[in-house]
């Protein structure tokens, strides 16, 4: 049975940083598809970043340079490093993955079969 506990979330002022983590059971992060996504109040949820089995990684543009997707194989864990915040990020943030899908190809949700609980992400300014 495939679980994924997001941790890491908080509040924090413009310009902060935070760490999100992701830790998995169940499945293999070293052979699997992983994201990030993330939802505010209102609207749909939307990728942020991935990484693929092979930690080729990809981000939305809103966040280049801000945010770093990376992974712990041996502690089965997902990371999400976020500089630079601003209150735009303000959201719910989500891990997902696609277990045994070596590519992440796509940020469609409809993409990913398993999904954490969440953690949330306040900046303030």
């Amino acid at each position: 049975q495939v679980e994924l506990v997001e941790s890491g979330g908080g509040s924090v002022e413009v310009g902060g940083s935070l760490r999100l983590s992701c830790t998995a059971s169940g499945f293999s992060m070293k052979y699997s598809c992983l994201a990030w996504f993330r939802q505010a109040p209102g609207q749909e949820r939307e990728g942020v970043a991935t990484m693929s089995a092979r930690g080729n990684t990809k981000y939305i543009d809103s966040v280049k340079g801000r945010f770093t997707i990376s992974k712990d194989n041996p502690k089965n864990t997902l990371y999400l490093q976020m500089d630079s915040l601003k209150p735009e990020d303000t959201a719910m943030y989500y891990c997902a993955t696609n277990p045994g899908q070596y590519t992440c190809d796509t940020f469609s949700r409809a993409a990913f079969a398993d999904w954490g609980q969440g953690t949330q992400v306040t900046v303030s300014s």
